[in-house]
């Protein structure tokens, strides 16, 4: 009697423990820890990763934070992250650290992601430790290598990937990608802050050309100045002006110097919010890379009124449609780059036309049409937390 007593009152505290976490979990917001690289690497991973914070934080339903997957290390351990190897090593143990004592307070981990070793050392560890604590995990994976990477890596990247709640990107070919490997994905389209952009509707174009691509190899910015050569042979006056940063800079720089060209500027790393007086200032995007996803570069390109001329990489075709948002043609064909954008500097009506339904395009990409997106998978995974542990709670009473 007295044991059945017992049982009686811990399966009533266990009850009213329940319900009281059920309610205090629907009072309070849905805490969210976003995994993934700060503005200190700059690209369209980062980019997006602030946008989207940004605008979460004004959301009341959420408490939404950054852990950044490259730390800026506390006192004298910051001076060895400027020695080689050594800065990989310490950075990695710091970032363990930090997942291992922050992601318990949190009910989703939203985990960013890029492919090959970058989804061994960022994404992995998050994924794992999240389930150990058993929290609700979101994989926002976003590079354009996914195919190559699943089947280069297909006895441990798809076991991985299987381990998350959730597996979204941003369009609808990174999806089309997962489907041929088994696996479920959904996309949430990257966001463009139209606001921030001066939309310019230019006429006839000037030969004023913009490329905005860091400096590796699959973004092919080699391709882009061999078209610039010979848009040059038709235009003296084009002027080029190059933003980004990476290894191949020295090369690229050799190799305008071999083409001879003229008005070629290499402005380096851009903030982004500098990069809105560039894009002001040019007629006409240039755009050549071998792989690629959902290019940031493209979609404010669009929100600029400037015309793109771009390659058919990846899931390029999935945002641009052929003549009548971009002109679009084969990866590393220079001649046909170049043809491209003479034709846009020849025919106004084209380029105006181009340009517009561009613009109208980007409505898609706005916080309004996404932001429905985000607050129902968060919320949803947070409900599905709370469900199962009622399961076990009921179970456990059994």
């Amino acid at each position: 009697m007295q044991a059945t007593a017992e049982t009686t009152q811990r399966d009533a505290r266990t009850t009213a423990q329940t319900a009281a976490e059920s309610s205090s979990r629907a009072a309070r917001p849905v805490r969210v820890l976003m995994v993934g690289p700060s503005l200190d690497i700059l690209g369209g991973q980062a980019v997006q990763a602030s946008r989207l914070l940004a605008r979460l934080h004004t959301e009341p339903e959420l408490e939404v934070d950054l852990l950044p997957v490259n730390p800026r290390l506390p006192g004298i351990l910051r001076k060895l992250q400027a020695i080689k190897y050594v800065r990989t090593i310490v950075t990695e143990f710091y970032y363990l650290a930090t997942l291992l004592a922050r992601v318990r307070h949190y009910d989703v981990i939203h985990i960013f992601s890029a492919s090959y070793s970058s989804f061994v050392l960022a994404p992995t560890p998050a994924i794992f430790i999240a389930k150990l604590y058993g929290k609700r995990t979101v994989l926002n994976y976003r590079s354009g290598h996914l195919e190559d990477h699943l089947r280069r890596w297909r006895r441990t990247a798809p076991a991985t990937m299987r381990q998350v709640d959730e597996i979204i990107t941003p369009s609808g070919y990174l999806v089309d990608v997962y489907a041929k490997f088994g696996l479920r994905a959904r996309a949430i389209f990257n966001i463009i802050e139209l606001e921030q952009f001066h939309f310019r509707e230019r006429g006839r174009l000037r030969p004023v050309f913009l490329s905005n691509r860091n400096f590796e190899w699959l973004y092919n910015v080699s391709c882009v100045l061999r078209a610039f050569a010979l848009i040059q042979q038709q235009h003296a006056d084009a002027r080029l002006t190059v933003a980004g940063y990476g290894p191949q800079r020295a090369e690229l720089e050799r190799l305008a110097g071999e083409l001879n060209l003229r008005h070629v500027e290499f402005v380096g790393r851009v903030p982004p919010e500098q990069m809105f007086g560039l894009l002001d200032a040019a007629d006409i995007y240039l755009n050549a890379p071998d792989v690629d996803n959902m290019p940031n570069s493209v979609l404010e390109a669009f929100a600029a009124g400037l015309p793109v001329v771009t390659t058919d990489a990846g899931g390029i075709p999935y945002i641009v449609t052929d003549g009548a948002t971009a002109l679009m043609v084969r990866c590393n064909d220079a001649e046909a780059l170049a043809r491209a954008a003479l034709r846009l500097l020849d025919d106004e009506q084209l380029a105006t036309e181009i340009a517009r339904r561009a613009h109208a395009e980007c409505t898609k990409y706005s916080w309004a049409n996404v932001r429905g997106d985000w607050l129902k998978l968060y919320t949803t995974l947070a409900r599905r937390a709370v469900e199962r542990r009622e399961q076990k709670a009921a179970g456990r009473r059994q």
